[in-house]
């Protein structure tokens, strides 16, 4: 089996894997719950004990003194501290939060019964990945056109090279741009479509007769009305992640010519352009579920969104994290299988000679296409709480003014917030317990 078509059964192992976790949370039990979070544990500790096994394998090997046999074997035991890290990490959060297991089936049951009025939903990200791999297919053409686009000069030893014209690099340039803004349009098309059918079926009064046809109704609303929202929210992507991207080229680029104080700093830039890059992509999800509801500009939505949880914070902060913290273990899992499989394909197939850099790769992929499948309940998860938080904004619950939500989400949220507020109580009783200890004299 060549490297092609190995790399090219593990894609669509990845493809196989995400469609089967996506609907393993459609049909989600406790006993599912239980099961999934075994494999999880299960995976994680499997995938690290097989990289520290090939790392001995490959220290006790006699065919080590080649050079691309030692870059295997760093690779190999990076990739094996990397994983132990990850693993403690998810492990530890895992026991921490085994008690709202039985919620986390309840939300998801909310989330389902939210899908169930738009069904056609779940094969939102096919699509959408669709419409991806071919942007990005034309995108790598024009990319080689631009490499190639030149005056041809003849080297020592017959090798051809470029000498690119003048302004094609600042080419480059614009089209890195256009790879990032183009990508995050695509994607921010698919969650404001999600968010809209969302948005419609929740602010039904008649829950026994959905409306008809939401998902094509929010994109002819999308095409119609909020392409500029779109193209606002996905412009703050790239202003973002460009500098990010320019700092870590001059870290890698200034790494022998500075010390630990600039590295520091360089670091610290980075991670600060990480997180509000982080931010901004939960800001416009929420600002796009905004728009659906109140048909409003970006900028209004985005202000909106941000008073309003702001406000309501305390309902669903931590249900919503914990949601969207099992659907990152559905990711995960992915993960696991995938990189298991290439290891495997890899290590028993010895002719590939460099491979550490393909499974990385492939890894990547993995996550990617978890992440473009499984966002779907993300974006159901972020645009229900949100429509809830509006729903409690606007109406009492009284006769006059009955609310959008059914009797299921709402005790749902009534007892999470029971659970939060005992816990917070018990910390509190806790607290004032220990600030009220004084040390007694000792009578003699």
């Amino acid at each position: 089996m060549s490297g092609r078509d190995t790399i090219l059964g593990l894609c669509i192992l990845t493809l196989a894997l995400s469609l089967a976790m996506m609907f393993t949370f459609r049909f989600i039990t406790t006993l599912l719950v239980n099961i999934f979070i075994s494999l999880v544990i299960l995976g994680l500790l499997f995938v690290c004990g097989v990289l520290w096994w090939l790392y001995y394998d490959y220290t006790n090997d006699l065919s080590i003194e080649l050079d691309t046999e030692r870059e295997n074997m760093k690779c190999v035991l990076g990739f094996a501290i990397v994983s132990t890290g990850i693993t403690a990490v998810l492990l530890v959060l895992i026991f921490v939060l085994r008690k709202r297991i039985k919620l986390t089936v309840e939300l998801f049951q909310i989330t389902n019964k939210a899908i169930s009025s738009a069904p056609f939903l779940l094969f939102q990200p096919l699509w959408t990945f669709a419409i991806l791999v071919f942007f990005w297919v034309l995108w790598v053409a024009v990319l080689l056109s631009l490499g190639t686009a030149g005056a041809a000069q003849v080297m020592e030893g017959g090798q051809v090279e470029y000498k690119p014209l003048s302004g094609i690099r600042y080419m480059w340039s614009y089209h890195l741009i256009g790879l990032i803004w183009t990508s995050e349009f695509i994607l921010a098309c698919q969650q404001m479509t999600i968010a809209g059918a969302v948005v419609t079926c929740y602010f039904n009064r008649s829950k026994n007769d959905p409306p008809d046809r939401p998902i094509l109704s929010s994109l002819s609303i999308l095409f119609f009305y909020h392409q500029g929202t779109v193209v606002k929210g996905s412009f703050l992507i790239p202003v973002v992640r460009l500098p990010r991207i320019i700092v870590m080229y001059m870290q890698n680029a200034l790494k022998e010519q500075h010390g630990a104080l600039s590295r520091y700093l360089f670091r610290c830039c980075y991670c600060c352009f990480w997180c509000l890059d982080k931010y901004l992509l939960h800001l416009n999800q929420n600002a796009y579920t905004t728009t659906a509801i109140n048909g409003t500009d970006f900028c209004t939505s985005a202000k909106d969104a941000f008073k309003i949880l702001s406000k309501n914070s305390s309902h669903f902060t931590s249900i919503n994290c914990f949601g969207d913290f099992i659907i990152f273990l559905g990711k995960v899992l992915v993960v696991c299988f995938t990189v298991f499989g290439g290891l495997m394909a890899f290590n028993y197939n010895r002719a590939f000679q460099v491979w550490a850099v393909p499974l990385l790769l492939v890894a990547f992929f993995a996550y990617l296409v978890a992440h473009s499948f499984l966002s779907v309940f993300e974006t159901v998860l972020d645009a229900l709480f949100l429509c809830f938080a509006v729903d409690l904004e606007t109406n009492d619950g009284s006769s006059e003014k009955p609310y959008f939500m059914d009797q299921e989400f709402l005790s749902f949220v009534k007892r999470s917030n029971k659970l939060n507020n005992a816990r917070a109580r018990q910390d509190e009783h806790s607290l004032r317990n220990d600030e009220g200890t004084e040390l007694q004299a000792i009578a003699r």
